[in-house]
């Protein structure tokens, strides 16, 4: 899969926990806060809710951890998109860590456009999905 977009976070001392390495839930927060970065990218201004054609929920993720990550390091979030549907995409990421150069997690997020009144799912907007067929052609013909 390829990740059309890459961004890098650095693992700070509060993200860790107890035996020195990342907590857990952080390398969900990482991810999330670089798809963002692509949403808005994509033209998608997820910080502006009221003029988003429809909202967005998040109903699934799922990770697999691969190497520790230790306060300091550095890690390239790649993101991109897997699947996408007429009411739902799939988004995959991957984390390196700069410091051993290995695989630190990989992992998805699986959103439904939701319309704002009923709460039901709703088609992607279309200029949305024609943004992402921009940068990952690949998707179009699946």
């Amino acid at each position: 899969m390829s990740h059309p977009y890459t961004s890098e976070v650095k693992v700070r001392f509060a993200d860790t926990d107890a035996n020195g390495h990342t907590y857990f839930g952080n390398y969900m927060v990482f991810a999330d806060e670089v798809m963002s970065e692509y949403w808005v990218d994509l033209g998608w201004d997820i910080y502006d809710v009221d003029a988003s054609p429809c909202l967005v929920f998040t109903v699934n993720v799922n990770i697999d951890f691969m190497n520790e990550c230790l306060g300091g390091d550095w890690l390239d979030v790649g993101v991109g998109f897997s699947r996408i549907g007429n009411t739902s995409l799939t988004a995959e990421f991957l984390m390196t860590n700069r410091r051993t150069g290995e695989a630190a997690a990989k992992g998805t997020f699986t959103s439904v456009f939701v319309d704002k009144t009923t709460r039901k799912s709703c088609p992607m907007p279309e200029t949305f999905r024609a943004a992402i067929f921009a940068r990952q052609p690949e998707l179009a013909s699946g």
